[in-house]
């Protein structure tokens, strides 16, 4: 691993500007990182909070005379294409420098990413991200990191903008398979607020007073404490994607049927998502399992 720490002033390649991207790509602007930036749409690289990043017309332009490339898209494919499809970043990236993935994607392209790259002398860690676009803005995600020690190292100062707590699990891909974890997690939690919520209205009980005092027990959860104002509401706007955690669900059961482990609940939630899909529910937020269960009754139409 050569060079040295990503510290400011050392210019940056941002790519992927979403619900997560875009308020680390300001997070690290106002940290005094000089950055490049590119998202497929293009229409991201001009929001206000970037102003002094320069737009790029492609991956391989964003990364040009960069230290480093933070990668934050939707999933296997499209790291794959940033990388290495038509104008990709990998063959644009100089000799030394550090790809830092935040992206969700399954541990093995991970690991291909990474052989492909040190093949080029640039070195690779899988470091997705936890916490929301809460999170994401106030710069206090959790980062999952897998990778080589040094590499980690290099990326700390960068990583310790954009989140509150970094956590180093082993090898490139280590990372990637916490966070399906934690996603396996998520499900459980927010199909449980879901139903309790579904519960206290077919009661008319008063939820938000019901939400304010289970937070304060054993019951308290992030997706509780966060989430439930949406499903009491009916209304679910973007936090993270219901069709990306869906994504995110199928790496952890294809993680669990690798070594022959059924996950019920997770498959159970992994199916609603679905329904939901296929109904034009992809796009909201994963909350949003609230309509998978009967609406309030009493609810004023």
């Amino acid at each position: 691993m050569t060079g040295c720490d990503l510290t400011p002033k050392t210019r940056l390649a941002c790519i992927g500007l979403g619900a997560l991207g875009l308020p680390m790509a300001v997070n690290l602007l106002a940290a005094g990182y000089p950055l490049q930036v590119h998202t497929r749409s293009r229409l991201a690289e001009s929001a206000p909070g970037l102003a002094g990043a320069l737009p790029t017309a492609s991956p391989a332009a964003a990364v040009s005379r960069c230290s480093a490339l933070l990668l934050c898209v939707s999933d296997d494919a499209a790291v794959e294409a940033v990388l290495w499809g038509e104008q990709g970043a990998g063959p644009a990236l100089q000799q030394g420098s550090l790809v830092i993935d935040c992206s969700t994607i399954s541990p093995s392209t991970s690991r291909a990413m990474a052989q492909r790259l040190a093949k080029r002398d640039i070195a690779y860690i899988d470091a997705p991200v936890t916490g929301g676009t809460e999170g994401a803005k106030a710069g206090t995600l959790t980062v999952l990191c897998g990778g080589d020690t040094a590499a980690v190292e290099k990326a700390r100062p960068v990583l310790e903008v954009i989140g509150r707590s970094i956590h180093y699990f082993g090898d490139v891909g280590s990372g990637q398979q916490v966070k399906a974890i934690n996603q396996v997690l998520v499900a459980g939690s927010y199909a449980a607020v879901a139903e309790a919520i579904a519960l206290g209205e077919h009661l008319q009980l008063p939820m938000e007073q019901v939400v304010d005092a289970l937070c304060q027990g054993a019951a308290g959860s992030w997706a509780l404490q966060h989430r439930s104002q949406a499903m009491i509401n009916d209304d679910y706007p973007l936090g993270f994607k219901l069709a990306l955690h869906h994504k995110d669900l199928g790496i952890a059961l294809d993680a669990a049927l690798q070594t022959g482990l059924k996950l019920p609940i997770t498959e159970a939630v992994h199916n609603q998502e679905q329904a939901l899909m296929d109904a034009g529910l992809g796009n909201a937020d994963v909350s949003a399992l609230r309509r998978s269960l009967p609406a309030n009754p009493y609810q004023p139409q």
